[in-house]
């Protein structure tokens, strides 16, 4: 056996438990050490320094930050006690926050309770229009949303995923939103709106909340998001309308006819009024969950006409009070005639008010019933085209039901009774603009792609080179005044209908974004970067190299007594990427960002592409299916869903599974008719309770399963119990005796074991897991495992709050063309969390390791204190555990473009972007495209200046301060 250094003996034979090693430095250590500074020491290289926990400390005060203005009670309380816990020892592994650990901390946060904001109404409203919030356009996964727009009010009509990402983009700031009204009640309508309450809820010194407005299924989404959304940001909810089936009574009474209107708000203003559509059912008294939609009427009130002092002077009247009462509408006595002057008289003719309607009638059914509806009669016009006696004319007709709705014979009959209104087309199946929505994040994903299209493959939807747009479809007029003509038109993004000035009345398309095409932003890059495109060569040559060199690398041999660390020796490959393949495994990173999504990064989730094994979801933050549908285009993404073998969820924060309710949906519509079985979702409990409650709304076509059913003592008991033929359900069991709670030590023994620093909730004694409930479920996943080509899924407890967790796939092994026995790759996922002893066990030997990295290094104060890592932090915990890759991912939003971090610890590492696919066979060259990486954002600031970001940055992070939801 060769001789090994002391210090390499302690790389490669770790003592256990693994972090004893003072590799994470805690506060009392007043001289730690890495271990970059133990491998350093074996070196005789130059060494870096090593920076003491307290000196790391004061840099990070002395930092330019925004975090560091806001030092609140809460978090020195949370210092106070981590350093109390650790009692000094030096055997201590790291800080964190054991309050927020265990769930603890709510006494900490400021007690905010949003309140609803009073507004001084205008209502003489010198601006007033609606316009087209267009999420959803082109990825055609949620329903558009539309703006009511006043001096000093606004409304918005269904808040799909993605309209946070929206408005951020466009800065139509969110805080001006008085109310929220949904058409339907449904993941496409309203998927974006528990996202949406925890931002405003954060905002300002108290937070606010707006007023929710929705048919009597509103009722069972509001009681689902109890479950993670805190009441105060959802005290103005209500329902209007019949009950539906199971259905408690809607708060608002009903009318005498289910289709009579039912007037929502009315003042100076504006009156919005719904009117109910339900589907032709003969013989049917109630309708299920999900089944109602609304009509909305909006109606502004007339203007008076403008004064005429000559007329008043010719009919005898001084200037003086008088003038002021006919303009209130009273009748005076001339002062030189001997008559009445009746505001008539001497006014111009009033100016009518606008009306819009907004119409959702999603199926045919809906159709038969919307051409019954006698309250609408009153703004038909005749066969033709004129106003009948009391008609209320109709403007605009806003249309979000689908494309095969609209076009039925029956519907275009409809639309015809409102004569020379303009009508808007804006169900998201109508017209497929192949223009992002999301411009700032496809610029750079464009300039990625040019960079290294290996790593970064153009998104499935962005060919603005055969864009098929149509000038012919801007059918309506552009002079500002409304159009007589009577077709419709393709709604686009920030399209607008003025309403006042009335003079403006009509299309206004000032607004809707400019096209830019792909080679644009690459001459524009190279304008900005002249050395960019031999960096882009350079890159390809790494594939290049790779190719060449594949007979140089050099397989790890399974009997050797020193397993070296693959980053050691440049030209060593785990045995796991011998003769891989490139259909075997591809990561695809589709949120990057953490808390709320913004314009550059969404929120949370990992796509494994098994290929035509299937695939898999680790996390599902809002927006995860639009991202899928931008990787892979609208198809390509509705074949992942189908594929879908089962989606796992960290933790209960909704930066990591609000997703997840319109990902299942698709799936259950995509499989209607087809023989499957319902999707398997592994989560923490209390996700159990939400999609519960959901699922009284709509039929997600799932299962559910504890994770702590997948932990590796778990999967132990349950091929005991198998190898036994023992199902768990007899009494001598010992899985029967963990559901009485008499001994759960076996199964659940984790760092948060009783006696240790970190006792948490995760092991309460009110909470036993039912593992003979669990056990058909984890048959089944054994099953689906098998079939997907994994041995194993293991989840492994981590440190941010309760019931927070980590996961582990193991794919199975396999035998190449001469008989060789290949062990299966392994990939690890932090979720979010400190550092901390289970995650490094479970990254041991790791190929990829995807590691949360949500502040930089000079901010590991705030990383305690809310339990998140550093990004030096992340990656000594992937070299601890010796992981062939890490990738560093769930970056704060401060960091909008990249993130801050040291080259000089990156060389196993990678920055993660949203849309990084990262093919298995690439993984020897992951990190080296870091430096290319940096030269690409070298003229970013590490903070986006602009009003939006810092706006919803600060708004984040209050919420997080005041409710504890943040990634």
């Amino acid at each position: 056996m060769p001789c090994i250094s002391p210090n390499l003996r302690l790389l490669f034979f770790p003592v256990k438990p693994a972090l004893s090693l003072p590799l994470f430095i805690s506060k009392p250590n007043p001289k730690p050490f890495s271990l970059f500074t133990l491998l350093a020491s074996s070196s005789p290289s130059k060494r870096p320094r090593s920076v003491p926990y307290r000196d790391s400390l004061n840099l990070a005060r002395r930092r330019s930050s925004t975090f560091n203005e806001r030092k609140g009670r809460g978090r020195e309380v949370a210092m106070e006690e981590t350093v109390e816990e650790s009692g000094g020892s030096s055997s201590s592994s790291f800080g964190f926050n054991k309050r927020r650990a265990e769930g603890k901390d709510k006494s900490d946060r400021p007690n905010k309770n949003p309140q609803l904001k009073e507004r001084k109404l205008n209502p003489t409203n010198t601006i007033a229009y609606v316009q087209i919030l267009g999420t959803g356009m082109d990825t055609q996964d949620t329903s558009p949303s539309v703006l009511l727009f006043f001096d000093k009010q606004r409304f918005i009509f269904n808040a799909g995923e993605g309209l946070q990402r929206f408005c951020t983009e466009h800065k139509i700031k969110l805080s001006k939103i008085d109310h929220i009204f949904l058409s339907r009640v449904c993941s496409e309508t309203a998927g974006g709106l528990p996202g949406l309450l925890l931002t405003l809820a954060g905002m300002g010194e108290e937070g606010y909340t707006v007023k929710i407005w929705g048919p009597s299924d509103l009722n069972f989404l509001v009681g689902a998001m109890k479950s993670f959304i805190p009441h105060a940001a959802m005290v103005h909810t209500q329902s209007f309308g019949p009950a539906s089936t199971s259905d408690d009574a809607a708060d608002m009474p009903t009318p005498s006819k289910v289709a009579d209107p039912i007037v929502l708000v009315e003042d100076e203003v504006v009156k919005i009024s719904a009117i109910l559509l339900q589907p032709h059912c003969s013989g049917q008294s109630q309708i299920k969950p999900g089944e109602m939609s609304v009509i909305y009427v909006c109606e502004l009130p007339e203007l008076m006409g403008k004064f005429d002092p000559k007329k008043a002077a010719a009919l005898g009247l001084k200037a003086g009070p008088k003038y002021g009462e006919l303009q209130h509408g009273k009748s005076v006595k001339s002062d030189s005639l001997d008559i009445m002057v009746h505001p008539s008289d001497v006014m111009d003719p009033p100016v009518p008010g606008p009306i819009v309607f907004l119409v959702d009638c999603p199926t045919e059914s809906h159709v038969q019933e919307l051409l019954s509806i006698e309250c609408l009669n009153g703004y038909y016009t005749d066969v033709s085209g004129h106003l009948t006696q009391g008609t209320k004319p109709v403007n605009c007709v806003i249309h979000l039901s689908p494309a095969s709705v609209v076009s039925s014979p029956n519907y275009q009959k409809w639309m015809k009774k409102f004569g020379s209104a303009q009508h808007i087309m804006a169900g998201h199946e109508t017209k497929n603009l192949e223009v992002p929505i999301l411009k700032s994040s496809a610029r750079i994903a464009a300039r990625l792609n040019y960079l290294c299209p290996q790593f970064f493959p153009a998104p499935g939807f962005w060919s603005l080179q055969h864009l098929n747009y149509k000038e012919s479809d801007a059918i309506a007029s552009r002079e500002g005044r409304a159009s007589k003509i009577c077709e419709s038109i393709s709604a686009e993004n920030l399209l607008k209908f003025t309403l006042r000035p009335y003079a403006q009345l009509g299309l206004d398309r000032s607004h809707i974004p400019t096209l830019i095409g792909q080679s644009e932003v690459i001459d524009e890059l190279h304008s900005e970067i002249p050395e960019i495109a031999d960096a882009a060569q350079q890159v390809r040559q790494l594939w290049r190299g790779l190719k060449g060199s594949r007979e140089e690398l050099t397989p790890l041999n399974d009997n050797r007594v020193i397993v070296e660390e693959p980053w050691l020796a440049e030209n060593t490959l785990p045995n796991c990427l011998e003769n891989i393949r490139r259909d075997d495994l591809e990561i695809v990173l589709l949120g990057t960002g953490s808390s709320q999504p913004s314009k550059y990064r969404n929120v949370s989730s990992v796509y494994i592409n098994l290929f035509s094994k299937g695939s898999l979801l680790l996390d599902c933050g809002e927006g995860t299916l639009g991202q899928l549908k931008r990787r892979y285009g609208v198809d390509g993404a509705d074949t992942a869903i189908r594929n879908l073998k089962c989606v796992w969820i960290s933790h209960i924060h909704a930066d990591h599974h609000t997703g997840l309710a319109r990902v299942l949906a698709l799936r259950r519509d995509l499989l209607k008719g087809v023989p499957h079985e319902p999707l398997l979702v592994i989560g923490p409990r209390q996700l159990k309770r939400y999609l519960d409650a959901y699922q009284r709304l709509e039929d997600l076509d799932m299962q559910f399963l504890d994770c702590r059913s997948t932990t590796e003592a778990s999967w132990d008991t349950f091929e005991s119990d198998k190898e036994s033929n023992n199902d768990g359900s007899s009494p001598g069991s010992p899985r029967h005796s963990n559901v009485n709670n008499e001994s759960m030590q076996d199964i659940n023994g984790t760092l948060f074991a009783r006696g240790s620093r970190m006792q948490s909730y995760w092991r309460r004694p009110g909470s036993p897991v039912d593992h003979s409930a669990a056990y058909p479920f984890l048959k089944n996943l054994k099953k689906v495992l098998g079939e997907a080509g994994l041995e194993a899924l293991v989840s492994f407890p981590v440190v941010h709050c309760p019931q927070a967790f980590g996961i582990v796939l193991k794919a199975a092994e396999r035998v190449n063309s001469v008989g060789k026995v290949i062990p299966g790759w392994k990939i690890v996922y932090s979720g979010d969390t400190r550092p901390c002893p289970e995650l490094v066990d479970a990254s041991r030997g790791a190929t990829v390791l995807i590691h949360e990295a949500t502040f930089e290094d000079g901010l590991v104060e705030e990383a305690v204190a809310r339990n998140h890592s550093t990004t030096k932090e992340a990656i000594e915990v992937g070299n601890s555990a010796g992981a062939y890759r890490i990738v560093l991912t769930h970056f704060s939003q401060r960091y909008p473009k990249i993130p801050v971090f040291d080259e000089t610890h990156m060389h196993k590492t990678c920055i993660a972007f949203d849309m990084m696919s990262i093919n298995i066979a690439d993984l020897p060259v992951l990190p080296k495209v870091v430096p290319y990486l940096k030269l690409l954002f070298r003229n970013e600031m590490a903070v986006d200046e602009s009003d939006d970001v810092i706006d919803t940055r600060g708004a984040a992070l209050a919420t997080q301060t005041a409710f504890g939801f943040e990634s």
